[in-house]
């Protein structure tokens, strides 16, 4: 069995880590600043509608239940990293309490434990629960919808009979239909199943509760329409139809379709759910050659509540299975059950031998040691990371000339600004063609120009040293260049 304490440790070290990483790891290109950007000026301009993709262009790509979040962050504790990332640390949280209480309540408090730890300690669930992303509050939503359904006729309390409406409100905020799909395909399915049809329709407030996640969601879907029309076409047949169907869409207005081979979700899947995913597919393999093992997980699939996190745990990787635009976030929703299965096989192969007590350790600490490894090299130097963090900090602690602040001075070469430049220049900074800079520099007496290492020689033969280089990153080498 698990050891109380050394779980206690081990998720106080997992907690730890991610805490550390979220301050002192910069959001790098090119989604978390570009959320982080859109939380920002949500804030700045008071405007809780519509998340604005940059100054009069509307983002329809994602509802605002993670901008809203970020921006009252950004509020409360200042425009920072570990503020756009709390709320995403908040809504893991949440999701390993409700992992805890489905685990404690149909097996028993080891199982409930080592739950914990495989979901705290996967690859991609450690990413997510401190990034600034909307895939944590989709993954909140929908396991908060499947832990409800399945204990509300166990445990009559409002946040299970009601959770399940709510965790669909919750999803459709943070993703949209796509929460109800991948929640109600395999409630349905289970239902179904087990011939339980009648009893969950009695057992369930549907008309409240169908009320209910109506109240949540379907206002800011009626004003966000009205706010700024066409969004529900962008946002319905775009981004949940086109997207899916399409690998190479066209019509995505904020950067470009990720074009992957068909079944490419599953190796996503192997990936995010490191280190635990490999070693679970290892012993399901291992069990395959000897008959009383096959015995004995024939004997676990058949139980309700491993059929129906079997089902909550393939649903998304089947679903996105034909897609060729997919990422590997997509398949977080899947990660609780996987983590209650695995957590259950764990405690119940974990039998007092030596070499499997060493394994399981080994792989319960692999993640925070290597989130720490990872934290410490980046914090002694950002440009391991697509940042332009350091060239924001530098050019606002140079002297300033007149009362803007230095950001004002700072132009990117090129045609279009990464979005971290945007979000630690407050959007001051903007782009600049290599024809503009002589008269710029002149009117501001001298401006600092952050020029693409490709373009460093042509850009010195045409203002030789007039471009005095200061400070230099993976993609961009900083100079001012005086007037």
């Amino acid at each position: 069995m698990l050891q109380r304490t050394n779980v206690i440790w081990l998720l106080g070290a997992l907690l730890l880590v991610r805490i550390i990483a979220m301050v002192v790891v910069p959001f790098a290109d090119t989604t978390e600043p570009r959320y982080a950007e859109i939380a920002r000026l949500m804030m700045t301009t008071n405007d809780w509608i519509t998340p604005w993709f940059e100054p009069g262009v509307p983002f329809w790509g994602k509802p605002p239940l993670s901008f809203w979040a970020q921006a009252i962050s950004f509020k409360l504790f200042g425009i920072n990293e570990f503020a756009g990332r709390l709320p995403a640390l908040l809504a893991f949280l949440a999701t390993v309490w409700m992992l805890w209480r489905l685990a404690a309540s149909v097996v028993n408090a080891h199982v409930a434990y080592a739950t914990s730890v495989v979901y705290c300690g996967m690859v991609l669930t450690f990413l997510a629960a401190g990034t600034v992303m909307t895939d944590p509050y989709l993954a909140l939503g929908t396991t908060w919808s499947m832990v409800a359904f399945y204990l509300a006729p166990k445990e009559n309390v409002w946040y299970w009979r009601y959770g399940f409406f709510i965790g669909l409100g919750i999803g459709l905020l943070a993703k949209g239909p796509l929460a109800i799909v991948i929640s109600g395909a395999p409630i349905g399915l289970w239902v179904l199943l087990q011939g339980k049809l009648m009893f969950y329709l009695r057992a369930m407030p549907w008309v409240k509760g169908t009320l209910l996640t109506l109240i949540i969601a379907l206002p800011w879907y009626i004003l966000a329409e009205l706010k700024t029309p066409g969004f529900i076409n962008y946002f319905i047949v775009g981004e949940h139809f086109m997207r899916f169907v399409d690998p190479g869409w066209v019509g995505d207005l904020y950067g470009h379709a990720h074009k992957e081979p068909k079944g490419m979700i599953w190796l996503h899947w192997l990936a995010g759910s490191l280190p635990w995913g490999p070693l679970a597919l290892l012993l399901l393999i291992g069990h395959m050659f000897r008959t009383s093992w096959r015995l004995t997980v024939w004997h676990a699939v058949k139980q309700p509540v491993v059929i129906y996190a079997l089902l909550w745990a393939l649903v998304t990787p089947v679903f996105f299975t034909p897609a060729g635009n997919v990422i590997w976030t997509y398949v977080l929703p899947s990660m609780p059950a996987f983590a209650f299965l695995m957590g259950w096989a764990m405690v119940k192969l974990n039998n007092g031998k030596k070499w499997r007590q060493l394994g399981f350790n080994l792989v319960m600490w692999f993640m925070p040691v290597a989130g720490l490894v990872f934290s410490v090299l980046v914090a002694n130097n950002n440009d391991l990371m697509k940042t332009e963090k350091r060239i924001a900090e530098y050019v606002a602690q140079q002297p300033q000339n007149g009362d803007n602040h230095n950001w004002s001075r700072l132009y990117y070469l090129g045609s279009k600004l990464e979005f971290s430049a945007r979000f630690y220049s407050h959007d001051r900074a903007k782009p600049v063609q290599l024809d503009q800079l002589e008269n710029l520099a002149i009117q501001q007496q001298g401006i600092f120009v952050a020029v693409p290492t490709n373009q460093w020689q042509t850009t010195v033969a045409q203002f030789g040293a007039r471009l005095q280089p200061r400070i230099e990153n993976m993609r961009f080498k900083l100079a001012f260049l005086a007037p």
